[in-house]
């Protein structure tokens, strides 16, 4: 895993334990085995978005707070300049970027996506989360997966969708692809 995901995982850890809650405890709220939040938690594998959002709202901080270590201040506005939005690696190969990340209190998280076909395995993971998800495609192809359907997006198609239902990207030929992704998630 990239040193950003040993520090997202430290991060994880750390806040928990300064919140009180055990390891075991947070897994039980997640709903998914102590072993497999511990492995989040040493970096020994991706912890999915949706369960980046689940955490963040039981240890009751922002998403960002876990992500990067900062926490958002900006109330009025956020004005992210080309290049400074901070790099998430979530998987190998499977980059993001938070583009309203110093903004407090968002109702939607919107996302800049990078999908590396080299560095990413063809096997996505499907994930859910509350809320609603917009996905509007930059560079590239990307294939998705949602509810066992395959849907390709081309450069300017874009797809909305129920979150709740099992769904996941990957880029849909050996380039790499880009994508905008908004998630409004009643969590956040």
């Amino acid at each position: 895993m990239s040193e950003k995901i040993k520090e997202m995982a430290d991060r994880i850890r750390e806040i928990r334990e300064v919140s009180g809650i055990s390891a075991e405890s947070l897994a039980k709220k997640l709903n998914i085995p102590t072993d497999l939040y511990k492995r989040y938690e040493n970096a020994e594998e991706g912890v999915p978005i949706s369960t980046l959002y689940q955490i963040a709202g039981i240890l009751k901080v922002d998403m960002t707070e876990l992500l990067t270590g900062s926490t958002p201040r900006l109330q009025s506005y956020c004005h992210v300049k080309k290049g400074e939005a901070p790099f998430i690696e979530r998987y190998k190969g499977y980059k993001f970027q938070s583009l309203a990340y110093s903004f407090m209190n968002r109702k939607i998280e919107p996302l800049l996506v990078t999908i590396d076909p080299e560095e990413n395995n063809k096997n996505m993971s499907l994930v859910t989360h509350p809320g609603q998800e917009f996905n509007f495609a930059l560079e590239g192809r990307i294939k998705v997966i949602l509810g066992g359907k395959e849907i390709i997006l081309e450069p300017g198609d874009s797809l909305y969708f129920d979150p709740t239902i099992p769904h996941g990207q990957t880029a849909a030929d050996d380039k790499p692809c880009r994508f905008l992704t908004v998630i409004l998630n009643d969590k956040l």
